[in-house]
Parts: C-alpha cells; sequence; structure tokens
C-alpha cells in the first residue's frame, strides 16, 4: 500500500475516534468490498457472510481505540474479520440444543404462586443478562408477535440479521436456564 493511502486511513480513523460519523462510514465504503469478500470466501453463504461483514465492522469501529497506529490497518481490520468468520464457523459445529423439560410446560402444575414468580425471575434475569440487540429482537419477535421482516424494518438491520440475533437470544437463554437448573437440557447427537 502506498505510504499516501497509509496516511489516509490513519486520517479517517483519527477521525472517527472522534467520533466523525462520516469518516465511520467511509471506512466502512473503502473497506466494504474485501471483508465481504474474505466473509464469503470463509463461510460460502451470502446471507451469513453479510451478517458477519456487518459483525467485523461494528467490531472493528468499537476497538478503534485499540488499533495501534504504527501497524497497517488492513491486516487489522481483515484479521478481526476472520475471527469473526472462525467463530461462526465453530458455531456451526457445535451440536444443536434441544430442551427437555421435566414436566412439559402445559401439564406443569405449580405448588403455589411463588413457583410461578421464581420461573418468571429466571426467565427475565436471562433475558437481562443478553446483549441490547439480541434481547430487542428476541423480545420483538415472542413478545410483540412480529415477523422477522417488521423486526428487520424496526431494527433497521437485514432480515438475516435479526434470525441470527433472535437464534442467539434463544441459544443464550436456554444455556443460562439450565445453568441455573430451571431447565433440563439435552444435546442432540
Amino acid at each position: 500500500m502506498s505510504t499516501a493511502v497509509v496516511e489516509e486511513t490513519r486520517q479517517l480513523v483519527n477521525r472517527a475516534l472522534h467520533g466523525d460519523q462520516r469518516a465511520m462510514l467511509q471506512i466502512v465504503e473503502k473497506y466494504k468490498q474485501r471483508v465481504f469478500g474474505l466473509c464469503f470466501r470463509m463461510l460460502g453463504q451470502r446471507e451469513e457472510a453479510e451478517d458477519m461483514s456487518q459483525e467485523s465492522f461494528l467490531r472493528v469501529l468499537n476497538n478503534l481505540p485499540k488499533w495501534d497506529q504504527s501497524r497497517d490497518f488492513e491486516p487489522w481490520l481483515l484479521t478481526i474479520t476472520a475471527n469473526r468468520c472462525r467463530t461462526q464457523l465453530a458455531r456451526r459445529k457445535r451440536p444443536s440444543t434441544s430442551i427437555e423439560f421435566t414436566h412439559p410446560p402445559e401439564d406443569r402444575t405449580w405448588k403455589n404462586e411463588n413457583d410461578a414468580e421464581q420461573l418468571l425471575e429466571e426467565v427475565q434475569l436471562a433475558l437481562a443478562l443478553l446483549p441490547t440487540k439480541h434481547r430487542r429482537a428476541f423480545q420483538l419477535f415472542h413478545e410483540q408477535q412480529m415477523n422477522y421482516a417488521e423486526i428487520a424494518k424496526t431494527l433497521d438491520v437485514p432480515t438475516g440479521t435479526v434470525k441470527t440475533w433472535v437464534h442467539r437470544a434463544r441459544t443464550e437463554m436456554v444455556r443460562r436456564l439450565a445453568d441455573r437448573e430451571v431447565l433440563e437440557v439435552r444435546r442432540a447427537v
């Protein structure tokens, strides 16, 4: 890369670090093809590559203060992108989780009102611990009964991103509830 391009990138990053939204958009615009190309090559699925590209840029923009300006920006950006893709590939390899309740919810009789309140508290705690974007998508889907397209429009993100967020929210809630022994979880083989 030429010295002029490297210096231009450093200036963009410095402007972005000082809150210049236009500079952030210029960084995304400048590198979006390379980031998407890497994601698509690693993941092989367009929608997933779009989601990982978006997540990569969010991660990069949130971590701009950590970038060592004595080094080139692009390798740092692409390393973060590759790491996001590797994480996504690892998720694919994990066995799916199915939920097995000790008593099916519709058949369960609560001994007293405190049991039901305790379950509600556990669910609310698990929900509160989710990342904000995942929690919001989950609530719109399950509480507001919105479909993925409506949620995507409301949150101004792609439909595939909404599906990912809702799925991650469900998975994380099941994990947290299982860890707290509210649910019994059986791993699918």
